[in-house]
């Protein structure tokens, strides 16, 4: 990729879409393609078709997706599979279709077994059943992974894919049914603080590991790869830190400013025990990731405090 270069970033206005756009104009890129979901529907065949007949990108970063924490996942099952399979088989197919140059497709670390070895290496892939609390978005991103496989083995397609760790940051989701960990924590925690609320309670029991990656190191990761790597198989990006869920939210707690207790309700799910990325991959390229979970933290608190919380999205 260079200056010039047409880039389609696909879902763009998410975490992850927007730390792409970032780190591509940080990268010197300028000629960047994007569309809301109500300029184009992904899911629909003919608009995707029709938009990537008439714009004719060179290089596509598909981060589009239809994602949720644990609760959206455990009660929406069957529009997180098929919203997601939609966009895959619709994006992949007109990159082909159209002649783009190179795609990338951003997976996630659930696809891998639920009592998987740790760190997980990307060979563990289908060794074991997936967390029964995300499958259905897991099998989505494992089909995405073996059609950009299949589509270079048959065609001699450039298609790539990335696993990311757990990912938080700037524009992330804040809401509690449908948020990922850190920004369903910080609004926790910020309304028992100006609520003085004693306690706050936890999903869980607090013991399962994770490790979370800030989006911009992700997303320079991603830029990095798309002009280095050209191989079928797929390459986790990790931190290479863990934590547990106990400690994060003591992390949070005291970035938020709350001094009431955490309460863990272990009547709910935990989800998987452990998850923690084997990163050997990445970082025999070179790349090092630059942002700690307590400087991350504390951007997405601020992000939260300027962004969320005037325009009351509580």
């Amino acid at each position: 990729m260079n200056a010039d270069s047409k880039i389609y970033v696909a879902g763009h206005t998410g975490m992850v879409g927007s730390a792409l756009v970032r780190a591509l104009r940080r990268a010197g890129c300028e000629n960047i393609i994007t569309r809301t979901h109500s300029e184009l529907d992904l899911t629909e065949q003919a608009s995707t078709a029709n938009f990537f007949r008439e714009k004719k990108p060179e290089y596509v970063f598909l981060a589009a997706a239809k994602v949720g924490g644990i609760y959206a996942n455990s009660t929406y099952p069957a529009d997180f599979i098929m919203e997601n399979m939609q966009i895959e088989c619709n994006v992949i197919k007109n990159t082909y279709v159209n002649g783009v140059k190179k795609l990338m497709l951003l997976g996630s670390s659930c696809i891998y077994p639920k009592l998987c070895p740790q760190p997980i290496q990307e060979k563990y892939l289908l060794t074991g059943e997936l967390e029964p609390t995300n499958e259905a978005y897991a099998l989505a991103k494992i089909s995405g992974i073996k059609m950009c496989k299949a589509y270079n083995l048959q065609y001699g397609t450039k298609y790539i894919s990335v696993m990311p760790a757990s990912l938080y940051g700037l524009n992330d989701r804040f809401d509690l049914k449908n948020s990922h960990v850190i920004p369903a924590m910080i609004m926790k925690f910020y309304r028992a603080k100006t609520e003085k609320k004693p306690f706050v309670e936890l999903w869980g029991t607090g013991t399962p590991m994770r490790e979370f990656l800030y989006v911009d190191d992700m997303a320079d990761a991603c830029v990095y790869l798309m002009n280095h790597y050209d191989g079928n198989d797929f390459i986790n990006i990790g931190s290479g830190k863990e934590i547990s869920i106990r400690e994060l939210a003591e992390v949070i707690r005291k970035t938020v400013g709350y001094e009431g207790e955490i309460r863990f309700d272990s009547e709910k799910p935990d989800g998987t025990p452990r998850r923690v990325l084997d990163n050997s991959k990445i970082l025999s390229t070179g790349w090092r990731p630059k942002v700690g979970i307590q400087e991350g933290i504390q951007r997405e608190y601020q992000y939260f405090l300027n962004q969320i919380v005037p325009n009351g999205k509580l």
